[in-house]
């Protein structure tokens, strides 16, 4: 059987980060904090360090593909993986307007459309995921990859022919809106660097997933660092007050430094990019959400299609709907996609604070990983808080999901029997991986059994991976 090399787990690891999100949040960032914003990035670095070192270690130590769902139920209980569960599925319906609008904003760039042509960009790639997924047709992993590489290369393009046009001024005045704005806008770049638990469900496909691992995320931390950094700086630099005025920097960037057609090209390759990333994230919540059905985590309605092989309409129908309201009340209102990207990245941040949470639990106690697991805890932590008052929506998602599992196990004693520790996979059960202990099993259950949700929440976490 083939085994995953560093070069391929890296690329997975650039692929989940380097996502949708930076073709638009430089500007996003720019409205928030001004020139400081670069700050941020650079605190948003920083925090990936020892956030990417625990998932890395979490993944070493329990080599297993539920991935931070595994993580929070050994640590927390069935009750708390609910809460990621939730926190997952609805999120891909909040966020899908702002990255669909972020598309939307890079053809209306390209072509001189208006606020209308967002809209009905963004309404056409919904419409088309949701489509998509109803055939049970998915975009290859690789054709992702192919689409982030191609990310990559246009951001290191714009980068470099855009800084010959670089002014120091245009960093003036720094801090237009208080230095406490750059702790908004690092929490809304939250949505720009989630993804790094998402290439542990995968540890066990490395060769040697000890060393493998940690050198994969070693090598995934140095190059989305350059590359966010490098567009964030060079946009504050080139465009100055421009960059939270326009909602397709790299477009602007582009069209200084290269000149030309560039930005029809910019335009078609963020459209495709993402499509494929919310066709990856539309079809893993879709199996998400007819698995937690199933589990009993959502209504027994949800779970048509939970089966393998089998295509959750129903699930993906509500992801559907959720999607297509939640872009016409941004359509309604007249706000633009940041309002969704500050409620998804608190969602992301709440999933973040769990799995390290369930970190400090489950790691030795004086080890390296451990250390970073608890830096990482009080990072995401005051990132949640920092989310401001949108961490309300968060907040209300987990506390409906906790009310709706504490409902259907009084109501159904059988569901009790999930909420132990799962017994260990048969990667756990092999010999242990060396200068690691192996991981303690509290559970009584049937040999092999692991819930649902695990398995489905690792489904979603590789769809985002590649």
């Amino acid at each position: 059987m083939s085994r995953m090399t560093v070069p391929q787990g890296a690329a997975l690891s650039i692929g989940a980060v380097l996502g949708t999100g930076v073709i638009a949040l430089p500007a996003l960032a720019a409205q928030i904090a001004g020139p400081a914003s670069i700050l941020a990035w650079i605190a948003m670095i920083a925090l990936s360090v020892p956030l990417a070192a625990t998932f890395a270690a979490l993944g070493t130590r329990y080599a297993d593909t539920g991935g931070v769902a595994t993580y929070v139920r050994r640590a927390f209980g069935a009750r708390a993986a609910t809460v990621v569960g939730w926190c997952f599925y609805f999120a891909v319906p909040t966020g899908a307007p702002a990255a669909a609008m972020f598309a939307g904003a890079y053809v209306a760039e390209a072509f001189g459309g208006d606020r209308r042509t967002v809209l009905l960009t963004a309404a056409l790639v919904i419409a088309t995921v949701t489509v998509t997924n109803v055939g049970g047709l998915r975009i290859s992993g690789r054709l992702q990859l192919v689409l982030a590489g191609l990310l990559a290369a246009l951001l290191l393009v714009a980068t470099v022919t855009a800084l010959p046009h670089a002014r120091w001024d245009n960093l003036e005045p720094f801090a237009p809106h208080g230095w406490l704005a750059v702790g908004s806008a690092a929490a809304v770049l939250v949505w720009g660097f989630a993804g790094w638990e998402a290439v542990t469900s995968l540890a066990a496909d490395f060769r040697r997933p000890a060393r493998d691992l940690p050198r994969a995320t070693g090598i995934a931390l140095v190059v989305v660092g350059v590359l966010y950094l490098g567009v964030a700086g060079t946009s504050l630099l080139v465009l100055g007050a421009d960059t939270g005025s326009t909602e397709a920097p790299l477009a602007h960037l582009l069209a200084i430094g290269v000149g030309g057609e560039v930005r029809v090209l910019t335009a078609l390759v963020a459209l495709l990019l993402t499509i494929g990333t919310m066709n990856a994230y539309f079809a893993g919540a879709a199996r998400l959400g007819a698995a937690l059905g199933r589990d009993g985590a959502l209504p027994g309605w949800f779970a048509q299609g939970s089966a393998p092989g089998q295509v959750p309409r129903r699930s993906l129908a509500v992801l559907g709907l959720l999607s297509a309201l939640a872009l016409a009340g941004v359509a309604g209102t007249g706000i633009g996609p940041g309002l969704s990207v500050q409620l998804t990245s608190g969602s992301f941040t709440l999933v973040y604070v769990l799995g390290a949470a369930a970190a400090v639990r489950l790691l030795p106690v004086g080890s390296w990983s451990r250390r970073a697991a608890v830096v990482s805890l009080v990072a995401v932590s005051a990132l949640l808080v920092m989310t401001g008052v949108y961490v309300l929506w968060t907040l209300a998602v987990s506390v409906a999901a906790l009310l709706y599992a504490r409902r259907r196990r009084s109501g159904s004693p059988e569901l009790e029997t999930a909420a132990p520790q799962p017994v260990m996979s048969r990667s756990e059960t092999a010999a242990p991986l060396p200068g690691v202990s192996p991981p303690t099993d509290r559970t009584n259950g049937s040999a092999g059994h692991r819930p649902l949700v695990d398995r489905t929440v690792a489904v979603h976490e590789r769809d985002v991976a590649v």
